[in-house]
């Protein structure tokens, strides 16, 4: 048992302290209690593409986006990036990422570019015909 400046006993490695950990905001503070992006419904695939929609009316009033949301709205200012670039360079877990691009492209400040799904994609036998036809030119 050890004491921790406090007073109270308690056992080392029962708790742990980390003053450079920094404030703690959980990440239903940050998307007000919601899970699911916006009432729309829209899922964000990981390798969907974001980009910032300069010409959009909410795009320069930020006075009612959050410090999330202009972070994001920034990460997306420099270059086009992927919902999975955006959680890590924002150093926020995918869900929030996910909620907080619902609330941007609902108010028009970004554009989603969503992957093609693979039904859709044209068959590997027609692009290696295409391929071999290419070669023999």
């Amino acid at each position: 048992m050890t004491e921790d400046g406090s007073g109270v006993p308690h056992d080392v490695g029962s708790q742990w302290y980390d003053s450079d950990a920094g404030p703690l905001v959980r990440p239903y503070a940050m998307t007000g209690g919601r899970t699911q992006p916006g009432p729309s419904g829209v899922r964000f695939d990981l390798i969907a593409l974001v980009t910032l929609d300069e010409n959009a009316p909410g795009a320069g009033d930020d006075t009612a986006l959050g410090p999330e949301h202009r972070s994001l709205i920034e990460l997306c200012r420099t270059e086009t990036q992927s919902v999975a670039e955006l959680a890590a360079d924002a150093d926020l877990p995918v869900g929030v990422v996910r909620v907080l691009l619902g609330d941007l492209l609902e108010m028009g400040c970004v554009k989603v570019s969503r992957p093609v799904p693979p039904a859709q994609l044209p068959d590997e036998k027609i692009l290696r015909e295409v391929i071999d036809g290419l070669r023999a030119l």
